[in-house]
């Protein structure tokens, strides 16, 4: 390589670099910001409007986009040598490289006549250009791959034709990333979801199988669940990170110590408290059944007394924000669990799949604007227990009934139909008396009957979102029945 253009937004280890190239012989390109910083660390440049005799022009919106500059990316040795010759275009054999931040300005919420001056023209020209050109010349767009580029020109080694083509890939995945974020902005301008919706998920890793062994499957991400790697254990399956996901999702309902573990999808066990190996022996016990072979998922260090508990059973996940060393040393002897440590939530839109299509839909943070549509209030403990059972109840598959006091779930009914079929199951799953338990559901009431059938097994309270045109039936069957009924006017359907 005998010259590198150089210009980045992210100035992350550009000096680093340009050194090295400078040292290795390389003749150096540059525009901007970038020029500024490299010239005053004392490293030779060549500003890009000398080179091309041409200035930077528009507040900087002309600067790289000229004949001299692409030629040299474009042009192929051996092919178009001659013309470059003729129009004094010089080959440039590295590109680095990085683009305006577009997508950070989006989220901080910048005008559009802001905003439009961070969408990159100059950067993704270039970038483009030598990645089609991959053969003839390197492009660098991450500041993680210096240190390769660095090795190379130190050494002396030879760049591979495969290594070339993978830098290439990677201009393309950012590209397509790139104006995809920008054509999602813009489509969502006029209106609450964009008409267009882009989306790219990076760092695809292929899994042994799908949600069955005939399929083939493969997770991407490199941020929340998706990018959860096991500190021990098999490597994760689709159901596992499925499943993963659910348990995290409902474990992030809690401030205080809590325990859950999901089955299928499915919560079959959640508890609160003050000690975190009690709180998982509360759950475990409320479906000792379920739990058997469960993913479980704590939110306080997993300590040496829960190791030991967990290490008596067979678990497939066990997930929490750190490990007592003396927690990773018992559980070392259960080759096949997987502990994972828990990431911050990534943030963005819901997306699912369909028959030639996608639904995305947006959860919004609400607070629940409770009403008590009985003649009596829940006591304290009522609506203790009621929080609780509301919050595992939205992360159920619907139709959902989940019984619970103010520590733990009693009973879970998931998925059924009919809504007071969960009721019969969610009494059926219960290890507990439900005397004096409360229930939630997670739509409304359409009859009375689910009501009668919680209030048979026990319950004395009731939490749902309440809006069925037979909401007076439900109410006065409450009342007679003296039971707090409390209305949130927000449903949680899941499926």
């Amino acid at each position: 390589m005998k010259r590198a253009l150089l210009s980045v937004w992210n100035k992350e280890g550009i000096t680093d670099l340009a050194l090295a190239l400078n040292n290795a012989g390389l003749e150096l390109l540059s525009s901007g910001g970038t020029a500024k910083v490299l010239a005053s660390a004392g490293i030779p440049i060549l500003e890009v409007s000398d080179y091309t005799g041409f200035p930077e022009m528009m507040d900087g919106r002309v600067k790289t986009l000229h004949p001299r500059i692409h030629g040299g990316i474009l042009g192929r040795r051996g092919i178009d040598d001659s013309i470059m010759q003729q129009h004094g275009i010089k080959p440039i054999d590295l590109v680095v490289v990085n683009l305006y931040p577009f997508e950070e300005m989006t989220r901080q919420g910048l005008p559009l006549d802001e905003l439009i001056e961070f969408i990159d023209i100059g950067g993704p020209a270039m970038i483009r250009a030598a990645a089609k050109n991959y053969p003839d010349v390197l492009v660098v767009i991450d500041p993680a791959d210096y240190s390769f580029v660095i090795d190379v020109v130190s050494s002396g080694k030879k760049i591979l034709k495969e290594e070339r083509l993978s830098f290439a890939r990677k201009v393309f995945a950012r590209m397509a990333a790139y104006d995809g974020a920008i054509s999602n902005y813009l489509h969502g301008l006029d209106s609450e979801m964009p008409s267009v919706y882009s989306v790219q998920y990076k760092n695809g890793r292929m899994l042994r199988y799908g949600e069955n062994p005939h399929q083939t499957a493969c997770v991407y991400g490199d941020s929340g669940i998706g990018g959860l790697i096991p500190l021990q254990g098999k490597a994760m399956s689709y159901n596992n990170y499925l499943d993963v996901d659910a348990a995290v999702s409902l474990l992030r309902e809690f401030d205080e110590c809590a325990a859950v573990i999901v089955k299928h999808n499915n919560p079959c066990g959640i508890a609160v408290g003050n000690d975190v190996k009690e709180v998982y022996i509360s759950a475990r016990d409320g479906d000792p059944v379920s739990a058997y072979g469960g993913i479980v998922a704590v939110n306080r260090e997993v300590n040496a007394d829960l190791a030991r508990e967990i290490a008596s059973t067979f678990i497939e996940v066990l997930t929490a924000p750190s490990f007592s060393p003396e927690a990773r040393d018992i559980l070392k002897t259960k080759e096949n669990l997987r502990l994972l440590v828990l990431t911050e939530p990534a943030t963005g839109d819901a997306v699912r799949s369909i028959d030639g299509g996608a639904l995305v839909q947006r959860t919004p943070i609400l607070k629940e604007e409770w009403m008590v549509v009985s003649d009596r209030d829940p006591t304290a403990d009522e609506e203790d227990a009621l929080q609780l059972a509301m919050k595992i109840c939205k992360h159920v598959k619907s139709n959902a009934i989940v019984f619970a006091d103010k520590s733990r779930a009693l009973g879970i009914g998931a998925g059924q139909m009919s809504r007071v079929d969960s009721a019969k199951i969610a009494i059926s799953k219960s290890q507990f008396p439900l005397k004096g338990s409360v229930v939630a559901s997670d739509a409304f009431l359409p009859f009375p009957d689910t009501l009668e059938v919680a209030a048979e097994a026990g319950a004395t309270a009731l939490i749902q979102p309440g809006g069925s045109i037979r909401d007076a039936e439900v109410i006065a069957e409450a009342n007679r029945r003296k039971m707090a009924m409390v209305f949130t006017g927000i449903r949680y359907f899941r499926h």
